[in-house]
């Protein structure tokens, strides 16, 4: 992997391995290993993948989450949903070193697909690292940082920022504006670098990275994708911040998202 996180044939490079997650957080993907297994078990697994900060070597001891993606050989009932926050639950109580756990349930046959190719099938092959079973990034293309990769991925975030002004406006507690405010946060980071990402002919996840990237073609607007990425990383329960990124950046960053790169296609 090159310093724009490309193999050398230019394509885009997984970004995680099970050797890079730090010594602090093995006891965690450990026991998340062995829960999978034994909640869903192969009749309903195809394969498990951790994503994030964790198999990037980036976390943090008491900041980071646990992110894990599951593919399911059938599409995701509530009984899956229910095991998965089971999961979640036991998980988050046991190891103090995370700050949450989140558990993407998804079919192997969406995974797949020719709809998601350049987006869910781009998460799986470049952004997760392989915990259980066989991994389907066998089964997908190597992906190069363009435009039709850029549009696929974040391309819907006009559709998204109503969702967020009715979440905030329903938000009564820190608590609630905190959980947002780091989603709305990473969200509109990574739509910022995937913007300039074809530009800039590289990939990475790292969120101050990628305001940076930004701020090199929008310069007027790389204070407020700073503030995106320090909120994305130590949230913050401040109204006016989420207002600012929601009502500002966001409608602005929409616009010029689809006058540079089109809208996602619509998923059913």
């Amino acid at each position: 992997m090159n310093e724009r996180g490309l193999d050398r044939d230019g394509t885009i490079a997984r970004e995680g391995a099970l050797e890079r997650v730090p010594a602090a957080f093995v006891p965690v993907v450990d026991a998340a290993r062995a829960r999978i297994g034994e909640t869903f078990g192969s009749t309903r697994l195809h394969s498990a993948y951790l994503y994030g900060s964790i198999p990037r070597g980036t976390a943090i001891p008491g900041v980071s989450d646990l992110d894990l993606q599951l593919a399911l050989h059938d599409e995701p009932t509530e009984a899956d949903r229910a095991d998965a926050n089971a999961i979640e639950a036991v998980l988050d109580r046991a190891f103090p070193q995370i700050d949450g756990v989140g558990i993407l349930l998804t079919s192997t046959r969406v995974l797949l697909s020719d709809l998601e190719r350049h987006d869910c099938g781009f998460f799986i092959a470049c952004l997760c690292t392989p915990l259980l079973g066989p991994d389907l990034a066998e089964q997908l293309p190597r992906y190069r940082p363009t435009a039709l990769l850029a549009r696929e991925t974040n391309g819907d975030l006009a559709r998204v920022l109503p969702r967020w002004r009715a979440k905030a406006a329903e938000a009564a507690t820190d608590a609630d504006r905190w959980k947002l405010s780091r989603f709305v946060g990473r969200r509109i980071v990574r739509t910022g670098f995937t913007l300039i990402m074809p530009r800039w002919g590289g990939w990475t996840s790292d969120l101050y990275q990628s305001a940076e990237l930004f701020g090199g073609y929008y310069p007027e607007r790389v204070d407020q994708m700073r503030i995106a990425a320090s909120i994305g990383r130590a949230p913050l329960p401040d109204p006016a911040v989420l207002g600012m990124l929601i009502n500002d950046l966001g409608p602005w960053l929409a616009a010029e998202y689809t006058a540079v790169h089109g809208e996602k296609a619509l998923r059913p």
